[in-house]
């Protein structure tokens, strides 16, 4: 599994959207194909292909565009935070941002239209498409490759997959495709891809598997893109990627790029998930999955020789989320996951898809390191809400900037360490969410040349745990230090609240 580290504003949603005023569960395959019915399949010619005529004519009737009318929220005061936001960072202007309140304003609807790609899976009219094709929408009209015009229902949608099922209103008999393996094309295999960008439907384009097993991000911690070249631009969205067999191996979904069109980089959900997905969405309408209720990180190498652990395959728990199965289970924060169930877990991303897939309300086992010693902890999980952090509330920011040392800055200043704390007080505990029995430092000063600076960190970050021990003062913390100075540490690991997210970072230990 490789992770790959792209920033929001270059993944766009292949969708092409002109506004205008007016945890998968597995399930046994569901779409048997009527008597003499037969999905569309061809034999594949062997080496490079002279021409992708034959496939795309068999394919292209099973591929359709997708017209959506949705409801979109507005404001009169977008476009003005719009314009301030290029402002933020310039100097003089930090205490404006800091102390300028969020504006309040309930948003206006009006209508929008996008239009995406997708295909038929079933002689009977279900079509796969993205979630982001038809969120929100109010009207739906497929068009097929011949140019007829048929209303759509949906039948299902899963947003963390940007995955959605259609089904046509019109009864008929439809020509339709079948999903492949993603895992049997290898790297500098030809594919296809079939799509109606920019509203010109019935567009094919040609390249190669690029890459497996992409990671974009918390956005879509359930799934491994596959990278695709063969051009697909917005309003490629839902259409399908096709091997030279004529299967779908992946639903395209998003692309890279700096200018909004294709630069040859773009990302299709593998086939294996999308059919996993799609086959919950027919049968439930939805998908389910498990909740534990923590925030997590992967246990590097650096956290690992931290904390004294050999071993750095697992994930390490930064936050517990009050009232979650996670904290009515007794995990807690610098617990190590190992495996759930038997199943080791290797990173954070693995562990939330292992949990996805666990069944709401039932009993799991969790093998964890808590203080270096291994045991095993039985978690039932809940059902993960659509929006995990809406009990958390928003998150504010910290205010950036490193001080001067200065007699006037409240703290113990720690010459070591080039950081000034002090014990944080009830009133920031409420405001970051925590709970009254949560403790930590606040950093209120930083040397510019210091330790903590130049690992990064800022003012205003509160530390609420050193090497896994509490740091209710600033005497604790340098016990901490003490204490891995002896066990010749080179680093400490620290537990950093950030508005209202618990990440871990490391600092180097100075000689003392």
């Amino acid at each position: 599994m490789r992770k790959f580290g792209i920033s929001a504003q270059a993944l766009i949603a292949a969708a092409f959207g002109a506004a205008i005023m007016g945890g998968a569960i597995s399930v046994p395959k569901l779409i048997a194909p009527e008597a003499g019915a037969q999905p569309i399949a061809i034999q594949a010619p062997p080496g490079a292909p002279l021409s992708f005529a034959d496939l795309i004519e068999k394919v292209e009737p099973a591929v359709v565009s997708v017209n959506v009318i949705a409801t979109q929220d507005v404001g009169r005061l977008q476009d003005m935070e719009g314009f301030l936001e290029q402002f933020r960072g310039v100097p003089g202007l930090e205490e404006f941002f800091q102390q300028r309140p969020s504006p309040q304003e309930t948003p206006r609807q009006r209508e929008s239209r996008s239009l995406g790609s997708g295909f038929f899976i079933s002689e009977d009219g279900l079509v796969v498409t993205n979630h982001h094709v038809i969120d929100r929408a109010t009207q739906i009209q497929i068009v097929t490759s011949d140019g007829k015009e048929l209303e759509a229902e949906l039948v299902g949608t899963d947003r963390q997959t940007d995955l959605a099922v259609l089904r046509v209103k019109e009864k008929g008999k439809y020509p339709f495709v079948k999903f492949g393996s993603s895992k049997a094309v290898r790297k500098g295999d030809w594919v296809v891809a079939l799509g109606n960008p920019f509203g010109l439907g019935g567009t094919a384009t040609a390249g190669i598997l690029s890459a497996d097993g992409r990671e974009l991000g918390a956005g879509s911690p359930y799934t491994d893109f596959i990278q695709i070249d063969a051009p697909i631009n917005r309003g490629n969205s839902g259409g399908p990627t096709f091997d030279l067999q004529g299967n779908v191996i992946g639903v395209n979904s998003q692309i890279l790029s700096p200018t909004g069109g294709s630069v040859g980089i773009g990302f299709a959900i593998p086939a294996e998930l999308a059919q996993e997905v799609t086959d919950t969405l027919i049968k439930n309408g939805r998908v389910s999955r498990g909740w534990l209720g923590v925030q997590i990180g992967d246990l590097t190498p650096e956290f690992a020789e931290a904390l004294g652990i050999e071993d750095t395959k697992g994930s390490l728990i930064a936050d517990v989320t009050a009232g979650s199965p996670a904290e009515k289970a007794g995990l807690l924060r610098n617990d190590i996951i190992l495996s759930v169930n038997g199943q080791k877990v290797t990173d954070a991303t693995s562990t939330t898809r292992i949990v996805g897939r666990l069944i709401a309300n039932t009993s799991n086992k969790f093998e964890i390191i808590r203080n270096g010693k291994r045991q095993t902890i039985n978690v039932t999980v809940g059902e993960r809400p659509d929006d995990p952090n809406a009990s958390v509330g928003n998150q504010s920011s910290p205010n950036s900037g490193r001080g001067e040392q200065s007699s006037g800055v409240p703290g113990t200043f720690l010459d070591d360490f080039g950081v000034r704390m002090v014990p944080m007080t009830n009133e920031m505990r409420q405001r970051l969410g925590l709970r009254p029995s949560d403790t930590g430092l606040v950093i209120t000063e930083l040397a510019p040349d210091g330790v903590f600076a130049k690992a990064g960190f800022m003012k205003d970050l509160v530390i609420l745990e050193a090497n896994g021990q509490p740091v209710p003062t600033v005497e604790a913390f340098e016990q901490v230090v003490k204490e891995a100075r002896a066990a010749n540490r080179s680093k400490i690991l620290l537990a950093v609240r950030a508005g209202q997210a618990t990440t871990y970072s490391t600092v180097d230990l100075p000689a003392g």
